[in-house]
């Protein structure tokens, strides 16, 4: 009877040894489940990381296309968003509907527009705020003139150029809302412009070059 009560003891000792083993084992995987959950974490936060710099990598290159841009590449833009604009509305809409319309849709493909701009000149020491107003510039490159009148008068294009020499900038766009057809109503004036390596608007455009 006691040699039982012993072997009995003696298998309960082993099971708890066993189990004591099995334990231990199960705490060791939990501890390498540990390392390896502390690993992924660790993964994880590194991916977060990565991809916030690549994030802020891309941000960085579109800043940096937005600024290499030139300005035939926004005049283009310009143009034919005008086009699709005047093909959807049609001629006749007051001078401020494109306006407005335009400034928004360029807005939207990126490009810094400012309406209305005042511009301020100085000549023999007598300085005025509000010298003229510009009706958009675009991304501090491209002067838009626009009209919607049924001819453009001839002092139009000269206007504009007087702008661009004041400002110093190479090209402008005069775009005429009230012609039947858009492009019957486009100028490019050029103000001692000469990079038309990316250009495509002189198809179907009239252009005044002066130097």
């Amino acid at each position: 009877m006691n040699n039982g009560r012993a072997s009995s003891e003696g298998a309960k000792t082993r099971r708890s040894e066993g189990e004591a083993r099995e334990d231990a084992k199960t705490q060791r995987g939990w501890g390498i489940g540990s390392r390896e959950d502390a690993k992924a974490r660790r993964d994880e936060c590194g991916a977060r990381e990565g991809a916030k710099t690549r994030r802020g990598w891309g941000v960085g290159s579109r800043e940096d296309a937005k600024a290499q841009r030139d300005v035939e590449e926004i005049a283009a833009i310009v143009v034919d968003s005008a086009l699709n604009l005047h093909r959807d509305l049609g001629p006749g809409l007051l001078e401020s509907v494109y306006e407005t319309v335009l400034a928004n849709i360029l807005k939207n493909k990126g490009l810094t527009v400012e309406r209305q701009k005042s511009v301020p000149i100085s000549y023999q020491g007598v300085t005025l705020d509000e010298g003229f107003r510009l009706d958009l510039l675009v991304d501090r490159l491209l002067i838009v003139e626009l009209k919607s009148v049924e001819t453009i008068h001839p002092v139009h294009p000269k206007q504009l150029l007087t702008y661009l020499r004041l400002m110093n900038l190479p090209l402008g766009l005069l775009i005429n809302f009230g012609a039947p057809l858009l492009k019957e109503g486009l100028k490019r004036i050029v103000n001692n412009h000469t990079n038309f390596v990316s250009s495509q608007l002189r198809v179907h455009q009239q252009e005044v070059v002066h130097g």
